[in-house]
């Protein structure tokens, strides 16, 4: 059974900077897709990055620019960079994985003050 676990979730200023990680375990393989999606109060679930097995990235529209993805298969751990963040930005962020079957984490608070 895979399991995510995150970290790097907190409190910060409008226009700081936070890093999450995730670091998936149980799996023998390398994931196929991973990353992050968030969900603030009231909304939907919405993407917010995700990378491939070969690389590539996409991003969710809001955070283009301003968040960088990146991802170690060796590790099956993934982080997300976030520079430039908005009271807007204020959710709860999960972390994502595709291996033989889809897998969530518990997801880590992120808190962006004006």
């Amino acid at each position: 059974q895979v399991q995510l676990v995150e970290s790097g979730g907190g409190l910060v200023q409008f226009g700081g900077s936070l890093r999450l990680s995730c670091a998936a375990s149980g799996s023998a393989d390398s994931f196929y897709v991973m990353g992050w999606y968030r969900q603030a109060p009231g909304k939907q679930r919405e993407l917010v990055a995700l990378t491939t097995m070969g690389g590539s990235a996409n991003y969710g529209d809001s955070v283009k620019g301003r968040f960088t993805i990146s991802g170690d298969n060796a590790k099956n751990t993934v982080y997300l960079q976030m520079n430039g963040l908005k009271p807007e930005d204020t959710a709860v962020y999960y972390c994502y994985a595709v291996f033989r079957g889809t897998y969530w984490g518990q997801g880590t608070q992120v808190t962006v003050s004006s």
